[in-house]
Order: C-alpha cells, then structure tokens, then sequence
C-alpha cells in the first residue's frame, strides 16, 4: 500500500512540472581575475585620508567612594570598636576610564562622536592618527535623543573628513567601518550596508540606523563608517550581540542626522526639535483597507491647544508627506519633524475619508512639551476652559491647568495626582495656563516643587521633583 502511495506521489508532480517557468540567468559566465597579474585590488587610496580623520577619544570619570557607607561600617559595634579611627576615615576618590573613537569635522577642532562615549565625562582626551600627542577636549553639546555629542580640540590645520548624503547610499554598498575597537589602535573593518532606515530598535529616540555587517565592536563607538570613495555616511554607535562582540550586526547613525545634530549643537548648544502634538500609528493590515494610501503615519490622538490641534489635524487623519518629502511610518515622521526647527511653518499632506488635503502647521518645540510631560509623567493636563469648569463645578473665575488623565502606577499617580485635580499654584507662581506651568517648572529644574490643586474646592499641597 505504501509502494503504491508512493508512485502515485512521483506521478502527480511529473504531470505538474512543466507548469513552473524560471528565470535563467546568462549561460556560460566569463571567470576573470579582478586584477592584472601583479596587481592588488585595495582600497588604501581611498579611505587613507579618512583614516587620518579618526581620533582615539579617552574619558576619565571622578568618584568618591565613603568605605563607611557600606553595611559593615554601619554596624553600632564596628564603630564603637574602631572609635576615632572610623570616624576619621576619609572617602576615597576613585577614577574610571573608557575609550571610544571620534570623527574630525572641521580644520579648527570639531569633532563628533557618540553621546555615550563621553557623558558625565570629567576629562576629555583626544589623540590624533599616527600620533602620541595628547589634546585635552571641550564638550561642546550633547544630544541624548540621537546619541550624538560634539567636542572640540585647541588644533589648526586639521583633516577633517568629506561628507556623503544619505541619499547616495544603498543597499549593498561596499563600506568600511573605522575606529578604536578594544583599545588595539585603529583598525578598519570591511562589509556592506546590510539594511537602510532601521528604526524601533530600542537603542535610541530616534531612529534612522544604517545596518552594515563590517565588524564593528566596543571602542568603535563615535568612528566612522565610510563608503568606498572614504567619505562619511554614518557615525558607528551600536551592536546586536549575545556575546558583547561582533556578530555583524551593527548600527551607524546616517550622516544627514549627524550633520543637523552637529550644527544644532555648534550653534546654539543644543537641538532645538519641531513638535506637532499628536500620537501617532502605522497603517496596520486592517487598516489598508480604510486607505487609499498604504503607507504613512495615521493620527490616533491629537494634544489639546497643541500645533496639530491649531491646524486642525483629526484622528484619523494618514499624514503621507511633510514638505513634499514622502512618510513611510510612524517613525519616518517623528524623524522628518524632529529635523525642523520649531516655529517653522510646514506643509501637510494627509488623507482624509479617502480625501486628500495640505494643511499648513507651525511646529511648536519639543523641549517646552517635554518640561512639563517628564515631570508630571503620565498625566494628561490642559488649561480649564468653559467646559470644564462646568464639568468640575467650579465658579466662572477659576484658573489653572486641569488633570484630564492620570496613568495607574505612573509617576504623577505616585506623586498624588488625580483626575479633575486643577493646579492653581507651583512654588510662589499662580497658574492660569499651561505657559505658566511650563515656566514654573522649568525653573531650578533639578529642585523638589510644592504644587497647590484643587480638589473638590479643598486646596491640597503635594510635592513633586
């Protein structure tokens, strides 16, 4: 029975196979030597100036460590049996040390790396290709969200590296990843770039990596990756490891972002980022149906008195192109915007009921939303309006800025906030808006605050840092 299963099996695929048809490639390839004899195919001329443009970055971090802070110093019988002797101990000051790489930027000492390289960095040291001299360095700026940061030397007449746009790169291109791995000295690895615009990776805010295959580890951190040409498309910052080597899977931040950070940073200190005020999601399989556009972004909420809300943006709404430049995703937007500067005025293209409409928005800035949302975390607040009032049963006089929603288990829900709780008061500031909210928390903003609500027509104090 089983023989017989069997032909019956061979016969059906052979009266089936003459219905698939493949795409041959050209027969008989041509099998050459890339080079001529006595050649060497490299690419030393290429990248040779690049490699110059690579520093070693060292960073010294200053600590104390107090021994009679531990447990066993603790001990009343401890201290009773060393007396004097431990109450004269004096805390030690302890020093640590990283490496990591960093790219010349400019003739006159700016050099960017990664943010993480040099954070809470007390020293700064930078030593150039081919050189024991050592420079001490200036933190210019740092920019967490994009892991970026910018220092500059006290040099003249330095190499700095020439600048690809990341519209030149594709997928396959043959790249070369430069810097301080382990702290062996410079090293270039070769690969390819594996995979463009990766994004959700957990690693930054925002997103937009080049993924290459060239072996890059720890110490590459801030170096280059460059292209064939040795010009620079990405900045080396992260790896997917089990491990904690290579497993050639590594991320460069893309040399467009870069340049913005940089600039941002050099000029002003900071990146100063627009903000729309609205959630945002992807084009989900369901949801294509609902679309004449398969791609973008689509509006799940819109903030209160915020840029979008101004505009009239609507939930629902699928934003498919900024200022003509086209939005893949939910991240592709939030990177488009964060690249513009707040108080530009820019284009929307969005669709809506299957309708498409441009709608002008003048972003807003992040930082100011940010103050308020990082330390009131988990509370949705907007200005009492008419409305409210009448919902809260508060007379026509009242000011102050509403508690709309509170997270369980967030921040402001374990610093006390309720719902309809109305904030009349931060510190010695009275607040009618959510302008003065941002204003009052925003100054000494390390400190603990005492914030007055009312609740119920009770005016109750809570503390919040």
């Amino acid at each position: 029975m089983k023989k017989i299963l069997f032909l019956s099996t061979l016969t059906f695929f052979t009266l089936y196979a003459g219905e698939i048809s493949f795409s041959e490639a050209a027969p008989n390839p041509l099998h050459k030597t890339p080079v001529k004899q006595n050649e060497i195919f490299s690419f030393h001329d290429a990248i040779k100036d690049s490699i110059h443009a690579v520093v070693n970055i060292s960073i010294k971090v200053h600590s104390q460590i107090d021994p009679r802070g531990s447990r066993l110093f603790q001990d009343p019988f401890f201290e009773r049996f060393f007396g004097e002797q431990f109450r004269r101990q004096v805390p030690r000051e302890r020093i640590q040390r990283a490496l990591g790489s960093g790219v010349i930027l400019s003739k006159d000492g700016y050099i960017v790396t990664n943010n993480h390289v040099v954070s809470n960095a007390d020293e700064i040291t930078v030593t150039l290709h081919g050189s024991d001299k050592e420079y001490s360095a200036k933190l210019i700026g740092t920019d967490k969200g994009s892991d970026l940061a910018v220092i500059k030397i006290e040099a003249k007449d330095l190499k700095p590296i020439k600048l690809a746009q990341a519209k030149d790169i594709r997928l396959g291109d043959v790249v070369f990843a430069i810097g301080n791995p382990f702290a062996i000295g410079e090293t270039v690895t070769q690969g390819i770039v594996s995979a463009l615009n990766k994004h959700s990776m957990g690693i930054n805010q925002y997103e937009n990596f080049i993924q290459t295959d060239a072996s890059i580890n720890p110490g590459n951190s801030g170096g280059a990756l460059v292209d064939s040409r040795g010009a620079l498309i990405g900045i080396n910052s992260a790896i997917i490891s089990r491990s904690g080597g290579n497993n050639g899977i590594g991320f460069a931040i893309p040399v467009d972002m870069m340049r913005n950070v940089v600039t941002n940073l050099v000029d002003k200190g900071k990146v100063e980022r627009g903000y729309m005020g609205v959630h945002i999601s992807k084009v989900t399989k369901k949801l294509k149906p609902l679309y004449r556009h398969k791609k973008g972004a689509v509006i799940t909420d819109v903030e209160k008195g915020s840029a979008a809300d101004k505009s009239g943006l609507q939930r629902g709404d699928l934003i498919i192109k900024v200022d003509e430049r086209s939005v893949e995703s939910p991240a592709s937007l939030q990177n488009i915007v964060a690249s513009l500067s707040p108080g530009k005025t820019i284009s929307i293209e969005l669709e809506r009921n299957r309708k498409i409409l441009t709608v002008p928005l003048k972003l807003a800035s992040r930082d100011s939303v940010q103050s308020v949302s990082k330390i009131l975390e988990g509370a949705t607040l907007s200005t009492l309006d008419h409305q409210k009032r009448r919902d809260l049963r508060l007379s026509a006089e009242s000011e102050g800025v509403v508690v709309v929603n509170v997270v369980p288990s967030s921040k402001a829900a374990k610093d006390g906030f309720h719902v309809g709780d109305v904030i009349i008061q931060v510190e010695g500031s009275a607040i009618t808006s959510m302008k003065d909210l941002k204003r009052a928390l925003q100054a000494d903003p390390q400190d603990a605050k005492r914030v007055y609500i009312n609740r119920h027509g009770l005016i109750l104090l809570l503390v919040i840092s």
